[in-house]
């Protein structure tokens, strides 16, 4: 007769021989997969920046790259053609999750796709732009984390009318194909104008050759200063748009620090790492079941105000001593 003692030996010695194939098992169940659909290039600093914020997130969270998530990057910088293709790639692949970056990726991706979850960062105004019909109940399958409202531009007016006191008109840079969202900054830019008597125009540029012509033709007279709009063709134009105002003396002022860094005179805007932070978050909630329609959208929190220091003195220009106490940064 097997003894009691036997019995219970034999049951564990059969456990552990089982238990590491369960886990192994339960391991391969459980990588799961992300899409992100990127309108930089990969070897953008910011961006780079931005993805280290991001995955860091996740891994607190529990979510490692080769242990449990898989995270399938395409980057297309501004053009938007070869976007089509990348979100179409993506799709295909059948990720438990999609995240977009910026308005480009989330106008091209989210008519793709109507079933895979989209967390979307630093989109301007997604209600104006039709992305979701409320903040508090997104609906469908997109939600995520916006970036500046158009009432921001009213305040980079401001700061710029501050720098240049005898600033009379100014023109605000975008490309209508990465920024669609442009109008509803032009209407806030045009309001803080009329208040501020400065005169407001846009300035659409799609090349090289259209951003000099529109930035030459604000430092042929005195006077002219530059709004410049978030989206992927500013950003990846970024050096050659400081550069540019540089040349024909035109302070600026601009939507992310990345720009100041890069030798723009001034920023203020959200932090964009913060946002991808906290759409770590989102993401986390959605592989666990979460469905995007209950998550709502997230308004920014925290800001940071730039100075170029350097840029200043080239153009010419005093900061005022209020604005650089409140610089979050001063590039020197």
């Amino acid at each position: 007769m097997i003894s009691r003692r036997e019995i219970i030996a034999a049951l564990l010695g059969g456990a552990v021989v089982a238990w590491p194939h369960a886990v192994v098992a339960q391991s391969t169940d459980r990588v799961r997969r992300i899409g992100a659909l990127i309108d930089r290039s990969a070897s953008d600093p910011d961006m780079q920046r931005r993805i280290a914020a991001f995955e860091q997130a996740l891994e607190g969270l529990g979510w490692a790259k080769g242990r449990n998530i898989r995270i399938d990057y395409r980057f297309f910088a501004d053009d938007t053609k070869l976007a089509l293709t990348f979100a179409r790639e993506l799709v295909g692949l059948t990720p438990d999750v999609l995240v977009a970056q910026g308005t480009a990726a989330l106008t091209i991706l989210q008519p793709v796709t109507h079933a895979i979850p989209i967390v979307f960062m630093v989109v301007p105004d997604p209600v104006g732009q039709g992305f979701v019909p409320g903040l508090a109940r997104p609906g469908g399958n997109v939600t995520g984390f916006s970036s500046d409202e158009p009432s921001m531009a009213g305040k980079w007016l401001e700061m710029l009318k501050e720098i240049a006191p005898r600033l009379a008109r100014v023109a605000l840079v975008f490309n209508p194909e990465t920024s669609p969202h442009a109008p509803l900054f032009l209407h806030s830019l045009e309001a803080a104008g009329r208040s501020l008597a400065v005169e407001v125009t846009a300035s659409p540029v799609r090349d090289d050759a259209e951003l000099e012509r529109a930035i030459a033709a604000l430092g042929r007279e005195a006077g002219g200063g530059l709004v410049v709009m978030p989206g992927a063709f500013t950003a990846v134009h970024r050096e050659s748009i400081a550069e540019l105002a540089a040349r024909y003396r035109v302070p600026a002022v601009y939507p992310f620090r990345y720009f100041a860094a890069s030798g723009g005179l001034l920023s203020y805007g959200n932090d964009a790492a913060d946002q991808y932070r906290r759409a770590a978050g989102y993401v986390d909630r959605i592989l666990k079941g979460a469905k995007p329609a209950d998550l709502p959208v997230q308004q920014p929190t925290k800001f940071e105000l730039v100075i170029n220091l350097k840029t200043a003195k080239a153009l010419g220009v005093t900061i005022p001593p209020f604005l650089l106490d409140s610089a979050d940064e001063v590039i020197e």
